[in-house]
């Protein structure tokens, strides 16, 4: 039959079931496999010959069909994975139930009556005679999912068959050891098989069934209480699934051994297609759906046991019930580790090999995806994020990030893309190894729209950091508190920032201490609190590296005598809100020396008008997000969460207000200009003393004087004899005590974890374009927006 008729077949069936105003039995056939059975429709097809308001109008008006079709479906897949699928009649009616599931299930998930559906057991459906009761009783979720893990381990049909003979010695799906069977080598598994683009295509259509599966999350409002795990993601990886190990090796292996670039050879990808890519983003996606497990809910699923000789750490405790977020903590091998770490880094850098040779590789579109895996792997595996740090192979993951970052700095529709950044990097920044890691020199010269400057990564991280508080949009402004903790966590170690990075951190100092600015937002401060921070940190730690910095601070001494003079007087105040009326943008460039952006940079560009984005939950204020800890003598860290929070003149800010007036000003001064929050004297007495400028004024009070005689003496006004004299001078005995080190780490919470569910699902919607499973049903978790 063509597949003109076969379209045209279906589609008469299509339209007999929504005329149909009358039940039709389960038991008619001749009707339910006109929907499978003789039909060669592609999921296009399908999509397009199943029109949504056919799907609700079925739903409204002849319920009972619509279950049976789903019941009928469900049915087909079971028989197809209890019999292996050995004939291409078989495979064909699987991947025709399997489509035809996949565009409905969504009407399913948005209509609350019909959500307790798939959890219901069909009554006398048994799965064709023969068989137990008690296995009937199975919820139709259940059956659906154990038989589309089966099919994704069918011989012959997802995987290669182990037989040589053709003679029907067919393996047996049931005795079958999936773990044979694991798609790709990588992670506890060393054999690569042959690559197939048919078992690729069929892998992609179930795992696409799957996450339609697993989208009932979608439909379900953000809940504060992030304790609503998804029924569906539950029951598949728990030990019910008797996959769910070779699943999970297969889905991360897959992921994690692509490589877009065409095996190696340049240009490749133009003339050979890809056919794993759509393999690989549909594992991408599906892996991080089974890993949305709230970590600061649970039991921590790290552990530290002693190294077994399997993949999978055994030591104690036990872990999540779910098994794939129980495997993905236990991996602890090093080869293990560092194919995942390779891997990622390979996938993330790829948009950047595409800068400096354009079209030479394929540019993979999955990089969000990529960066909630890795968020993953290091928040559920603290083994894997010590590795990560051990080396300057972390710097491979940090690049791509910041070019992400920078890219998506002027762009409403990346907001999400920007936050998990930044989360990242604040992860990474609570450990002292990734601060050490920084003072590589960089020396990759990937082109990014920012000044050009010679230097180490943490120069790039600073000069990146200044561009997106410079010249992002708006909605980046509850950021800056994380990439100022990000800089401040790192700035005890770094031993030599360059003459670039040191006016960009001074250049915020002066943005941030305008009296406008303090004043025109309950939180402000708290930005001049970490730059003071920082500098301090640098200065007792890092003093004998850094003469840029130092220069830099005596060349913009005014600003520090401003901070330490701030007016607290009423009228002041007002004067200096006034002034904003007139003001330009707090942050513009001016008073920043930008040099010209790199060689081949594209700017930073806004979002195309008419973009699609989701809406994202709030994130917590960077209090919740982070515990603050102290580095002891011999470097490791002591929680200071539990003691009372000292209020010593020299300490990080203390943050006087509850966090709920925390956020409802911040609330208040970003949507107003500043009518409803109005500063007081006693507020901002309250956190001018607390100012730690001390360090840094003993250092203007001995170096300035010697730095103007010098200049008078020799009649200087070159920098460079003045950054010799600096390099070679100590304050060594001059300096107050050192404080001790603050690092905040950031901490599992439910509003973080929250915000990943919406943000993960989110980029999902977004990216199934093709064919659009949720495209105009009326999802709750988010909404989608134009910009």
């Amino acid at each position: 039959m063509g597949s003109a008729d076969s379209k045209l077949n279906f589609r008469k069936a299509v339209i007999q079931l929504t005329t149909k105003t009358q039940p039709v039995e389960a038991t008619d056939d001749a009707f339910w496999d006109q929907f499978w059975a003789d039909t060669a429709t592609s999921v296009q097809d399908v999509f397009a010959l199943v029109p949504a308001a056919e799907i609700r109008a079925v739903r409204e008006e002849s319920p009972s069909n619509l279950a049976t079709l789903c019941y009928k479906a469900v049915e087909k897949l079971v028989q197809g994975a209890e019999s292996g699928c050995h004939s291409e009649k078989e495979r064909q009616i699987v991947l025709n139930c399997s489509r035809l599931l996949t565009r409905v299930l969504p009407y399913i998930f948005e209509d609350p009556d019909w959500r307790g559906f798939f959890w219901s057991t069909v009554p006398g459906a048994g799965r064709g005679g023969g068989e137990d009761d008690d296995e009937n009783a199975r919820p139709l979720a259940e059956s659906l999912l154990l038989a589309i893990a089966d099919l994704l381990f069918c011989p012959d049909f997802t995987v290669q068959s182990h037989r040589r003979s053709t003679v029907d010695s067919a393996e047996d799906i049931h005795s079958l050891d999936s773990c044979e069977y694991i798609w790709e080598a990588g992670v506890g598994f060393a054999h690569s098989p042959q690559p197939s683009y048919i078992h690729d295509m069929n892998r992609m259509e179930l795992l696409k069934l799957l996450l339609t599966c697993f989208s009932e999350a979608m439909y379900l409002p953000p809940a504060p209480d992030s304790g609503n795990t998804n029924p569906w993601v539950q029951f598949f990886c728990s030990a019910e699934n008797r996959h769910a190990l070779p699943l999970f090796t297969s889905l991360l292996n897959t992921v994690c051994a692509y490589d877009p670039v065409g095996y190696g050879i340049p240009y490749n990808h133009l003339i050979f297609s890809d056919y794993r890519e759509p393999l690989v983003e549909e594992a991408a996606q599906v892996l991080i759906v089974t890993l949305d497990h709230d970590s600061a809910t649970s039991t921590s699923p790290t552990v530290d046991g002693t190294t077994t000789g399997t993949a999978m750490d055994d030591a104690d405790p036990p872990g999540p019930e779910n098994l794939f977020v129980n495997y993905l903590s236990r991996i602890h091998r090093e080869e293990d580790f560092q194919f995942i770490l390779k891997g990622i880094a390979r996938l993330l850098s790829n948009p950047l090999v595409q800068t400096y040779l354009p079209n030479s590789t394929k540019k993979i579109q999955f990089h969000q995806e990529l960066l909630v895996l890795f968020w993953k792997l290091c928040d559920f595996n603290k083994k894997f994020l010590f590795f990560v740090l051990k080396s300057s192979d972390v710097l491979d993951i940090l690049v791509p990030i910041l070019y992400f970052l920078n890219d998506a700095r002027a762009d409403q529709s990346r907001v999400g893309l920007m936050h998990i950044g930044v989360f990242i990097l604040l992860l990474l920044s609570g450990e002292r190894n990734f601060g050490v890691r920084l003072n590589k020199p960089y020396s990759v010269r990937v082109p990014m729209d920012i000044p050009v400057f010679t230097g180490t990564h943490a120069d790039l991280l600073i000069v990146v950091f200044h561009k997106i508080i410079t010249s992002g949009h708006q909605r980046l402004q509850p950021l800056f508190d994380c990439l100022l903790t990000i800089v401040v966590n790192v700035s005890p170690y770094l031993k030599s920032l360059s003459m670039v990075a040191a006016n960009k951190l001074l250049h915020l100092l002066e943005a941030f201490s305008t009296t406008w600015f303090l004043f025109s937002a309950a939180q402000n401060h708290h930005l001049v609190f970490f730059l003071l921070e920082v500098f301090n940190n640098i200065i007792q730690y890092q003093f004998d590296g850094n003469s840029n910095l130092v220069y830099a601070i005596i060349r913009k001494r005014s600003v520090f005598h401003q901070l330490a003079n701030l007016p607290t007087d009423l009228p002041a105040i007002h004067k200096a809100l006034q002034r904003r009326r007139r003001a330009p943008e707090p942050l513009s460039r001016t008073g920043s020396q930008e040099g010209a952006s790199m060689e081949g940079s594209r700017p930073a560009a806004p979002a195309e008008p008419g973009t699609l984005k989701t809406s994202l939950v709030a994130t917590p204020g960077i209090d919740k997000l982070t515990e603050k800890s102290q580095v002891s003598e011999d470097g490791t860290l002591r929680s200071l969460e539990s003691a009372p929070q000292q209020n010593s003149a020299e300490g990080s800010p203390a943050v006087e207000e509850p966090s709920q007036v925390w956020r409802e000003q911040r609330r208040l001064s970003n949507a107003s200009a500043s009518g409803q929050w109005n500063p007081t004297s006693e507020w901002v007495l309250s956190w001018k003393s607390k100012l730690p400028l001390q360090t840094i004024m003993r250092l203007l009070q001995v170096l300035v004087p010697q730095v103007e005689k010098i200049c008078i003496d020799k009649g200087l006004t070159d920098e460079s004899e003045i950054l010799r004299f600096l390099q070679h001078g100590t304050l060594v005995g001059l300096l107050p005590v050192p404080h001790p080190i603050l690092i905040r780490k950031y901490q599992a919470n439910s509003g973080t974890a929250m915000w990943f569910r919406t943000y993960m699902w989110g980029v999902i919607y977004l990216r199934n374009v093709d064919p659009p499973v949720w495209y105009d049903t009326d999802v709750k978790l988010f909404e989608i927006q134009r910009v």
